[in-house]
């Protein structure tokens, strides 16, 4: 029996899902699921720790192994959850996953119990200038993201929560209201 509870963050590229669970692991004892891709790093992340940064051969046999929660394929790259890492850190406590929204949705599947929480950018203007502002993609990514979010926030109503980020501290503050509460539903 898992001993945590499951949080499943999403959201569009750039709406500060990963500012916001910064700011939770500062609060509060949980684990942070690392996730595997086949994308190169960007500068300053650390491999083990920002992502565990994997060949396309390697991602594809976890796949074949059943060692992968849920996995996608998001702009030419691979991105999944390793199964073992989620299953064994339930045990000791709170697991938070910070993943798209179509592993988020497979992720329910497999965990019922699971909390879905979707981050919002307040607007699609504020999303578009926080992904300028991070000055990591060219113009064209920068749309194909925007684009993305659309898809993203659609999936909304599937989720337990959605919370607009137009305040991070007011954001944060409700993350951590929905993990206190643990398997709460709607």
């Amino acid at each position: 029996m898992s001993k945590g509870t499951l949080l499943v963050i999403s959201g569009p590229s750039g709406v500060g899902k990963g500012t916001i669970v910064a700011e939770i692991l500062k609060s509060r004892k949980a684990a942070l699921s690392v996730s595997c891709t086949t994308r190169a790093p960007r500068e300053g992340e650390v491999d083990g720790k920002s992502y565990f940064f994997l060949t396309k051969e390697r991602f594809i046999r976890l796949i074949e192994e059943n060692g992968l929660l849920e996995y996608s394929m998001h702009f030419d790259n691979y991105y999944g959850t390793p199964r073992k890492f989620v299953e064994d850190k339930l045990k000791e406590g709170d697991v938070i996953l910070e993943i798209d929204v179509d592993g988020a949705l497979n992720v329910k599947k497999a965990y019922p119990d699971a909390v879905l929480v979707m981050i919002a950018p307040p607007d699609r203007q504020t999303l578009l200038t926080r992904l300028r502002g991070r000055g990591t993609e060219d113009e064209e990514v920068i749309e194909r993201r925007v684009q993305r979010a659309d898809y993203e926030l659609s999936k909304s109503p599937q989720y337990d929560y959605v919370i607009i980020n137009d305040d991070l501290g007011k954001a944060v503050g409700q993350v951590i209201a929905i993990l206190e509460k643990g398997d709460i539903k709607k």
